[in-house]
């Protein structure tokens, strides 16, 4: 029986290592805090990572390999973006490895959009008048003293 007991303890040891990974001995990777400013602040800022908030705000993204940027938009202000490069300081006996970004906090200065110049209607002639009539009704008054005589007064 006592060989049955230590089988079954064997048999259920073994099934526990097997599902055991290395990668429980591996350290997550380091994150780092980024702060995040804007001019006029208000702006939604967005990491190329994913992370995002609105100015000012921090955010915490893991740190990358390579260097990432930072857009800001605001409505009624041109749209920017900040690069940053990350910067891993390794660490020996005494200090521990750390890894920072630059700049830090990252700064947007944001421009005001310009407003689209108002579209202006061809301009148009306006349309002459129309003129007097070249011959005047027999009925009608005579006309004010003209230095011309009138071509119509001998001809009846």
């Amino acid at each position: 029986m006592r060989r049955v007991i230590a089988i079954a303890l064997a048999g259920a040891s073994l099934g526990g290592c097997s599902s055991m990974s290395w990668d429980m001995f591996k350290s997550a990777p380091p994150t780092v805090q980024v702060r995040l400013e804007s001019n006029p602040p208000g702006a939604d800022a967005t990491t190329s990572l994913g992370q995002g908030c609105k100015t000012p705000c921090s955010v915490s993204v893991p740190a990358p390999d390579a260097p990432f940027t930072v857009a800001f938009a605001l409505p009624k202000y041109q749209p920017a973006s900040v690069p940053v490069n990350v910067v891993r300081n390794p660490g020996d006996f005494t200090t521990p490895a750390s890894v920072t970004t630059d700049p830090n906090p990252v700064f947007a200065e944001l421009q005001p959009a310009v407003p689209p110049k108002p579209v202006r209607k061809p301009h148009r002639p306006k349309k002459p008048k129309p003129a007097a009539p070249a011959v005047a009704p027999a009925d009608a008054a005579p006309a004010a003293a003209s230095p011309f005589p009138d071509p119509n007064a001998g001809k009846r």
